[in-house]
């Protein structure tokens, strides 16, 4: 049976903020567009601007549809539709209990809390390879529930010494 931790209420009313700001910035560009350039050019800057509302909103509802999970030996870290960490659960080395700015900007970090201060970050030994050939050493995420997620890692790794 599948675990899963969500994400949405932690970076949803950030991404949120943002999608708001974009559909005002949106509607004045369009006017601003269309009083010094012409119309013509304000349609292709307001299809422009439309696309990023509609890619933002769409970002927005897959922090729901799309949960971390952990489920067949695997741990699944996604950011809605933006990216995603697939982590087999041995290579867990664990989770930190503190970190700072500099050690979520290493090399081989990958943050998916994206405008959010994470709440977890895990350790990764060996590192995982991802498509474009580099290696994650360390996930940070923000989860809406971290203490659940701590008590499934530790589950797990109560479940792999026996």
């Amino acid at each position: 049976m599948p675990q899963e931790f969500a994400y949405h209420r932690s970076l949803g009313p950030m991404i949120g903020v943002l999608l708001g700001i974009a559909i005002v910035e949106m509607c004045v560009v369009h006017l601003v567009v269309g009083a010094l350039f012409g119309w013509t050019v304000a349609l292709v800057v307001g299809v422009l601007d439309l696309s990023l509302v509609i890619g933002l909103a769409l970002l927005l509802r897959s922090f729901r549809r799309l949960p971390v999970t952990i489920a067949d030996g695997v741990l699944t870290l996604r950011a809605g539709l933006l990216k995603s960490v697939v982590v087999p659960v041995g290579q867990i080395a664990g989770l930190r209990a503190t970190w700072d700015a500099a050690a979520l900007k290493q090399r081989g970090v990958v943050n998916l809390a994206l405008v959010s201060w994470p709440s977890v970050v895990i350790d990764l030994d060996p590192p995982v390879p991802t498509r474009r050939g580099r290696q994650v050493r360390a996930v940070a995420h923000k989860l809406d529930d971290p203490a659940a997620f701590h008590a499934a890692i530790a589950a797990l790794s109560r479940r792999d010494e026996q």
